[in-house]
């Protein structure tokens, strides 16, 4: 008789399974400070969020414009990571129902992984600081492979961390990079309507969720035992 691989539900961290907004605000002003340059308000960071530190610092100097141009973008990447990484649990926090909503997969017999652009070791931090990682059996950063979201492959990259089987996984993130690399690796995509992605980020999802709570049910509508 054959066997079946336990069902795997990927998440993404950033604005899915954690509001690490106000940690990521922080950091972004106290970079500008550092460079004489104006801050920048938590809602201007979030549609900045999801394609990885690099991006996230390109972005806040773009944003400030000509006066940032002649700062070295390597330097304040550099800068970034070294302020973030000792701060990022000082206001972050999973989104409420969390918990509920991973024991309930638990308990009806899932496996979860983390796919995220941060990297590897930074998320590995967040988790244990935030008492998550016991949950997830993988985190598949932005630097544990040759590629990452929205490349299919980082997707994919992580579900064989987690010895899993893309047939038997699902993914679930607010960003468009997360409805992408699961589109591209041919698993069905949650979109995550509570966190950091615009509306439109949706498209190509299979299904949209309104909270977090929701996950478990839909997850099991997705993908049954």
């Amino acid at each position: 008789m054959t066997v079946s691989l336990p069902r795997l539900a990927v998440f993404d961290m950033d604005g899915t399974l954690i509001d690490s907004l106000p940690d990521l605000a922080a950091c972004a002003n106290r970079l500008l400070s550092h460079y004489g340059l104006p801050s920048i308000t938590p809602d201007l960071v979030r549609p900045m969020i999801g394609d990885g530190v690099t991006v996230l610092v390109a972005r806040l100097l773009d944003h400030a414009g000509p006066a940032a141009a002649s700062i070295d973008r390597t330097e304040a990447i550099t800068r970034y990571m070294a302020d973030y990484t000792p701060h990022s649990t000082d206001l972050s926090r999973p989104f409420p129902g969390t918990i509920g909503m991973l024991e309930g997969l638990r308990d009806a017999g899932w496996h979860m992984a983390v796919c995220t652009n941060k990297p590897v070791a930074a998320a590995r931090h967040i988790l244990k600081v935030l008492d998550l990682e016991d949950w997830f059996i993988a985190v598949g950063g932005g630097d544990s492979f040759s590629t990452r979201k929205p490349d299919p492959r980082h997707l994919l990259g992580t579900i064989e961390l987690a010895d899993g089987s893309a047939h038997r996984a699902i993914m679930t993130g607010d960003h468009h990079n997360d409805m992408a690399t699961a589109i591209g690796a041919h698993v069905p995509a949650i979109f995550a309507r509570w966190g950091y992605g615009r509306p439109e980020m949706e498209a190509g999802a299979t299904v949209g969720a309104d909270s977090i709570s929701e996950i478990t049910h839909l997850a099991g509508e997705l993908l049954p035992a």
